[in-house]
């Protein structure tokens, strides 16, 4: 729960608006809410600044719906990941306010966006990868991070990625992502002065093994400064991107 929200809730009561059994049940949901299949982290905003994201891969729409209302009354933005056209749908009688961003497969809720500030980079080995490395721009985004995006730079054609040595020699925090052998991670971090957050997809050959190839180039690389999430973990990238550049801002 937002630290205004308790404000708000505290002031309505010494102004006699509301009642001390208003208050007990608004206040009731600290630290977290019990709605039985789930428990809503209401705190999760004044401890990382920024509200439980929902992972809807395995949620039923009406589990999901009941999840994101209780997170509506207490966050003005609201992250889903994993999500599908047909949650959208049903969201969107819901909250008009619902955004889908279909190649990512996340939806969003901004009622009241965060002030951008800070810079993330993301660098994209190939198209197939787009789908991730949008999770982590959208991700990055809605946290309050100002980003920009280098698609299909890959090293099997290494002057694409050398055309935009500048704005990585100039990047203060970078996502680099990639499938195959994951070798743009890497080239890239050894172009860069920045944190690297390197994000290996499932993208590739059967020897890639569903990412396990780019991970363990990534977990392997000479290039110092890199930082390793999980296969496929746009969220997790962007997120982390949204921690290093708040604390640079700092």
């Amino acid at each position: 729960m937002e630290k205004e929200k308790i404000i708000e809730i505290l002031n309505e009561f010494k102004k006699g608006e509301k009642d001390i059994d208003y208050v007990i049940d608004r206040l009731k949901v600290l630290p977290f809410e019990d709605i039985d299949f789930a428990k809503i982290d209401h705190h999760r905003t004044l401890r990382n600044g920024f509200p439980e994201v929902i992972y809807c891969s395995g949620k039923t729409i009406e589990q999901t719906i009941s999840i994101f209302n209780k997170i509506r009354e207490n966050a003005d933005n609201i992250l889903l990941t994993k999500a599908s056209k047909e949650l959208y749908s049903a969201l969107k009688k819901n909250e008009p306010g619902v955004i889908y961003h279909e190649v990512a497969g996340c939806i969003t809720l901004e009622r009241r966006p965060k002030s951008r500030t800070g810079e993330v980079l993301i660098v994209a080995a190939g198209t197939a990868d787009i789908p991730v490395a949008e999770e982590a721009a959208i991700t990055a985004s809605i946290c309050g991070c100002n980003v920009e995006k280098i698609y299909d730079v890959g090293v099997a054609g290494l002057p694409r990625l050398l055309a935009f040595k500048e704005k990585i020699f100039g990047a203060k925090c970078i996502i680099a992502i990639a499938g195959m052998d994951g070798a743009c991670v890497p080239v890239t971090a050894g172009l860069a002065s920045c944190p690297v957050i390197a994000v290996p997809t499932s993208t590739g050959y059967g020897a890639n093994f569903n990412g396990i190839a780019p991970l363990l180039t990534m977990l392997n690389s000479c290039a110092p400064g890199v930082g390793v999430v999980n296969i496929d973990n746009g969220f997790g990238a962007g997120y982390l991107a949204g921690l290093i550049v708040r604390q640079k801002e700092r």
